[in-house]
């Protein structure tokens, strides 16, 4: 039993760590292609930037959830019963509709970048406007993950 409840932590611990990791990455890679203001660097980085949504982060917040709530079981733990798990959900819930909207934007963004570029033009405002929302979406989603982060390692000693 030990032995399982070791790798579905692990596998939870992994998932949260990839969710905050990547998260971060993506949001400095993008913050400093766009402080190029160039328009084929933006596009670039934005293309990897999708990639690593789709193939991390997608994966971190599927096996997040799945994982600590069969820790939760696996540790005898009833999840809907433990104010700080519900609290979790919750928080989780509002990083998923934060991260959303976020992941349109960056599709937008790759696009319009990448139009720029092939057309040599400047980027256009609408770019603009999709990354000052991409960029402020960012800030509830860090704070949301850095507090599960914070819930996972104080849970029971916080209530």
């Amino acid at each position: 039993m030990i032995d399982t409840i070791f790798a579905v932590k692990f596998v939870h611990v992994l998932a949260a760590t990839v969710l905050l990791g990547t998260g971060l990455g993506i949001a400095f890679f993008m913050f400093m292609a766009n402080r190029t203001a160039h328009s084929g660097v933006i596009a670039l980085v934005a293309r990897f930037v999708v990639v690593a949504n789709a193939v991390f982060i997608v994966g971190a917040f599927v096996l997040g959830p799945l994982s600590g709530w069969a820790l939760a079981l696996a540790i005898g733990l009833a999840p809907l019963d433990e104010s700080w798990i519900v609290l979790s959900i919750v928080i989780y819930a509002g990083v998923l509709l934060c991260w959303l909207p976020a992941v349109f934007a960056q599709l937008r963004m790759r696009k319009l970048a990448r139009d720029a570029a092939l057309g040599g033009k400047a980027l256009p405002a609408t770019y603009h406007r999709f990354y000052r929302v991409w960029f402020w979406l960012g800030w509830p989603a860090l704070l949301g993950v850095l507090a599960i982060f914070v819930l996972m390692i104080f849970e029971p000693r916080l209530w």
